[in-house]
């Protein structure tokens, strides 16, 4: 049977006005399949904060976070200048060094602490005597030094003032503890130094201390 010509000019007009309606010709875009291969998997982690979310360091394992103090003297350095021996030794490691104004040393405080069963047996805290003791040590290794002139025979710790504790330092802590020289009177043998010692970029100790440096 013919099909007339206005007939079939009707059917193209629908095929060319209306493309949603069914035509065999219609032709759909081809799926994109990504590949996996090569992703690193995805770790669930936990924020504190939204901050904390944004931090980029959070893509590294926390152990391998935070990078270790510098050493600028070691034990054995520390020991070559400083007279005390254990259990007296107050300061592990100088991170910070200029000579005959200042030091910047650390003291690692452990549960194996030799104060720690008597201070307090449940509550390890560090006795805030033996905080100013080894503020006082990093003192000595700034005095005891050729640009200074100090004497370690002689030297001695003469005085304190105007100390507070800020808070408790407790077994784990790392107490990080700055020193400087404020005024040195060599004929006297006497030198004043200010000290703050802190945990986690927190002050929990500062004074003023007074040395001898027996080179009067």
């Amino acid at each position: 049977m013919a099909v007339s010509a206005s007939f079939a000019n009707s059917i193209l007009s629908i095929k060319t006005h209306r493309p949603n309606a069914i035509s065999t010709s219609l032709s759909l875009p081809k799926p994109t399949y990504v590949s996996t291969r090569n992703q690193k998997p995805s770790r669930f982690t936990t924020f504190c904060s939204l901050e904390a979310a944004k931090d980029p360091k959070l893509d590294v394992p926390i152990e391998q976070r935070y990078e270790a103090f510098p050493t600028v003297m070691d034990i054995n350095q520390i020991r070559d200048i400083l007279p005390h021996r254990f259990p007296f030794l107050l300061v592990d490691r100088v991170i910070e060094y200029n000579a005959g104004v200042s030091a910047v040393a650390i003291k690692n405080v452990t549960i194996n602490d030799n104060f720690f069963p008597g201070h307090f047996p449940e509550r390890p805290i560090m006795p805030g005597v033996l905080m100013v003791e080894a503020m006082a040590q990093v003192g000595g290794l700034v005095m005891l030094q050729p640009e200074v002139g100090g004497s370690r025979e002689n030297f001695f710790f003469a005085g304190i003032d105007k100390v507070r504790f800020r808070r408790p330092v407790i077994a784990g802590d790392t107490l990080v503890m700055r020193m400087t020289l404020i005024k040195l009177q060599k004929r006297f043998g006497i030198a004043k130094m200010e000290g703050k010692a802190y945990v986690g970029g927190e002050v929990v100790c500062e004074g003023e201390f007074l040395m001898a440096t027996g080179t009067g």
